[in-house]
C-alpha cells in the first residue's frame, strides 16, 4: 500500500494550518506553521487564485491528511456516509472519528495519529479485551479501548500519555489514566467534532 514518506510539516504548511501530524512538536514554538509563513516550496509565499473547486479540493486534502488516509480509503468512507441516513458531511466526520487509530490518539495513547496507527498495527491495543490490529476498525458506544497489560510500560506510550495530560479529551470518550484504558461513551455529535472542518465543501466536491 502506498504511503506518504515525506515531511509531515510540509503538509501542514500546504494547508495553511496545524494538522497535528508531528505529535508534541505541534504544541510548541518549533511548529513549522508558526515559524514559516506561506506554503512549502520556493513559490509558497506567492499569491494564489482560489476557485470554488480549489477551495473544495483543499478542504478534502486537509481532512485526508489530518486522518492519514489515501484517496481510495477516504472515498470509500465518503460513500458509506452517503449511503446512511443523516447529513452526509456529518456522517463522514463521525466515521473518521470512530476509527480505532483516531480514538487511540484522542485518548493520548499515541502522540500522533501516525504513531497511534502503528500501535494498533503492532497489536498493542485491545477492544473489549480482544486484540484488534486494524486501524480502521470502527468503535461503538460501550466499547473499552486499552493497551494490553504487557505493553502499558512501553516508553512511547508512557511518554504520550504523560504529554497528553494537558490536552482536552472529547466528551464522547472517557479515559482512565492509571489503567491506560478508555471507554466510548456515545457516538460523537457534530458539536463534538472538529469545528475547523467544513465538511459541506467535501460533499460538494464529490457531488460534481
Amino acid at each position: 500500500m502506498a504511503r506518504y514518506c515525506g515531511s509531515v510539516c510540509r503538509l501542514c504548511r500546504r494547508e495553511g494550518e496545524k494538522l497535528f501530524l508531528k505529535g508534541e512538536r505541534c504544541f510548541t514554538g518549533k511548529c513549522a506553521v508558526e515559524k514559516r509563513e506561506g506554503g512549502p516550496g520556493q513559490h509558497g509565499r506567492g499569491r494564489q487564485a482560489f476557485s470554488n473547486y480549489k477551495i473544495q479540493l483543499r478542504e478534502k486534502q486537509k481532512v485526508k491528511r489530518t486522518y492519514g488516509l489515501l484517496e481510495g480509503k477516504f472515498r470509500n468512507t465518503f460513500e458509506i456516509a452517503a449511503s446512511t441516513k443523516g447529513v452526509t458531511g456529518t456522517e463522514l466526520l463521525v466515521l473518521l472519528e470512530r476509527r480505532l487509530d483516531n480514538v487511540v490518539y484522542k485518548l493520548g495513547m499515541g502522540s500522533s495519529r501516525r504513531q497511534a496507527r502503528q500501535i494498533v498495527n503492532h497489536g498493542l491495543v485491545l477492544v473489549n479485551g480482544r486484540k484488534v490490529s486494524i486501524p480502521s476498525y470502527s468503535v461503538s458506544p460501550g466499547d473499552v479501548v486499552e493497551v494490553a497489560e504487557k505493553h502499558k510500560k512501553n516508553p512511547l506510550i508512557v511518554a504520550a500519555m504523560e504529554a497528553a495530560k494537558s490536552r482536552v479529551i472529547p466528551e464522547w470518550i472517557s479515559l482512565d489514566q492509571a489503567a491506560v484504558r478508555g471507554t466510548v461513551n456515545s457516538v460523537p455529535t457534530r458539536e463534538q467534532l472538529p469545528p475547523t472542518i467544513r465538511e459541506q465543501l467535501i460533499v460538494e466536491l464529490y457531488s460534481r
